[in-house]
């Protein structure tokens, strides 16, 4: 039985005890559709190497991608907070929308009328089936955080410390810990 289910908007917070998992390993990811056919979310804190400008040569700035997650890592997604400049956005949250009209966002970051914290760009999604995520829950593999914050700026490699040092108790510990805590 799942205590604290999560909902769309919700953040998933790895577990200390998923090492050796590459894609999950203290991740953090933001639930943006949960429905009968599944659930996706992106990884919101495991920045890649790459700029936009160089997957995306129209793309005049330089923007960050993030890895989204192990699905479909050739394709490009990204959230934002500005529906009303983004047209077919699908809302996430109350401040949070997934998707749009993306040569309308690229025109709008171009032109410098969309600052860049109000968006986010992911290389590949989180996907689960409802009942695979539910079975992870089980096993207590994620933590579910029914915090509404922004997860469009501020977020970096160590947000998933900030979380453990947050969640406090048993997890202040993980939240000093080294990436592989084999190597300490």
């Amino acid at each position: 039985m799942i205590i604290n289910p999560p909902k769309q908007g919700d953040l998933l917070i790895a577990e200390p005890n998923i090492i050796g998992d590459t894609s999950f390993h203290r991740a953090v990811v933001l639930l943006a559709e949960l429905s009968d056919n599944g659930v996706v979310g992106f990884i919101i804190n495991k920045p890649l190497q790459y700029q936009l400008s160089e997957l995306i040569p129209e793309i005049k700035k330089d923007i960050t991608v993030y890895n989204g997650g192990p699905v479909e890592q050739d394709s490009l997604f990204f959230l934002h907070s500005v529906p009303e400049l983004i047209p077919n956005s699908i809302q996430v949250s109350e401040e949070m929308f997934w998707g749009g009209d993306f040569s309308i966002a690229s025109e709008l970051i171009n032109n410098g009328t969309l600052s860049l914290d109000k968006i986010k760009f992911f290389l590949g999604y989180s996907g689960w089936e409802f009942d695979q995520l539910s079975q992870e829950l089980g096993n207590n593999n994620w933590i579910v955080s029914k915090e509404q914050e922004t997860v469009l700026s501020n977020v970096n490699g160590d947000f998933w410390n900030e979380k453990m040092r947050i969640l406090g108790g048993n997890y202040l510990i993980w939240s000093n810990t080294p990436e592989n805590p084999m190597l300490n």
